[in-house]
């Protein structure tokens, strides 16, 4: 397959684009473009070929959408981008969940890539991703024995992971502000940031401005502020925990997203990994499974373009 690649990591707000150069090679041109500067993928390719990669052609690419991917097709769940793949124009295509392709890049994190939050180190096995950012994502990464087998999910939109009374009377004064269902999302995400500090606002009785994530984060001096992050870090934890349930996560449980790099301290000092094992039955099956957070710049275009290495060279010899 002719080089380069086209690796994308298409998100709500940004999509991020790289080349590679050579096979297993890491993506290079790297580039953010804001989505809503572009009226589509298409248009949003076609600017990054024509102001980053030189008017270049490529043999193949590996897309990776913030969304759900049926075949040729996606949908980005919180944007208006629709399509398919094949309008790209480019011979080889293919599409990936974003956190597909953020669990395709696990293997390849070393060292500064890392910080952990707590347990072993992380093994082989099958392994777990998610993370808030624009929403809530979560993947899978299973050993076979070509390498490693992405698993795409739609978690986020599960029910909220509530725990203790504090929880639940937020969940409950969202619920009666008008948020029917809280899903995780609702409250595990940028937008969630602002969910909760406004539920926390309505469980104390405090008439408090609406503020943005950005704003919570960089407002710790602030008590329903650091209140929110401290909220959002533990429900979190819970979140985790039954994600690495669900799938089986001896290999290792990774956060990913927007958000969480920018408060890496605060995840670490949190009650994040004491939630992430408070399960009264299976505390000792979660206490050995590995935490860690990415702090790496564009993991999931590291995953695509692993995983699209992985499947050319399964062509090749097939």
């Amino acid at each position: 397959m002719s080089l380069p690649w086209l690796v994308a990591d298409v998100g709500g707000t940004n999509a991020r684009f790289g080349l590679v150069t050579e096979p297993g090679g890491q993506p290079e041109a790297v580039a953010v473009l804001a989505g809503a500067e572009h009226d589509g993928l298409p248009e949003a390719v076609a600017a990054y070929i024509a102001d980053h990669a030189g008017g270049v052609q490529p043999g193949a690419a590996c897309v990776a959408i913030a969304g759900p991917v049926e075949g040729d097709r996606y949908r980005l769940t919180n944007a208006g981008w629709t399509g398919s793949v094949r309008d790209l124009g480019i011979p080889n295509a293919w599409l990936l969940n974003d956190f597909e392709a953020l669990a395709a890049s696990l293997p390849y994190l070393r060292g500064d890539d890392l910080v952990s939050l707590g347990g072993p180190e992380p093994s082989r096995g099958v392994k777990a991703v998610l993370g808030p950012g624009t929403g809530l994502g979560v993947g899978g990464l299973v050993p076979a024995a070509e390498g490693w087998v992405p698993i795409p999910g739609e978690g986020g939109h599960v029910t909220a992971p509530v725990l203790d009374r504090r929880d639940h009377e937020i969940v409950r004064a969202l619920r009666a502000d008008g948020l029917e269902h809280v899903v995780a999302e609702h409250l595990l995400s940028g937008p969630g940031l602002s969910r909760l500090h406004r539920g926390l606002a309505l469980v104390h009785g405090t008439d408090a401005p609406a503020l943005s994530a950005s704003d919570i984060v960089t407002r710790m001096d602030d008590s329903l502020c650091a209140e929110t992050i401290e909220v959002f870090c533990a429900m979190l934890g819970t979140f985790a925990g039954n994600v690495a349930l669900t799938l089986g996560a001896r290999g290792g449980v990774y956060l990913g997203g927007g958000v969480l790099p920018r408060i890496v301290d605060r995840v670490r000092s949190s009650d994040f990994r004491r939630r992430f094992e408070a399960t009264p039955t299976l505390n000792d099956y979660l206490s050995g499974i590995a935490t860690a957070l990415i702090v790496a710049p564009q993991p999931a275009l590291t995953g695509a373009a692993a995983w699209l290495n992985q499947r050319l060279s399964t062509l090749e010899f097939a």
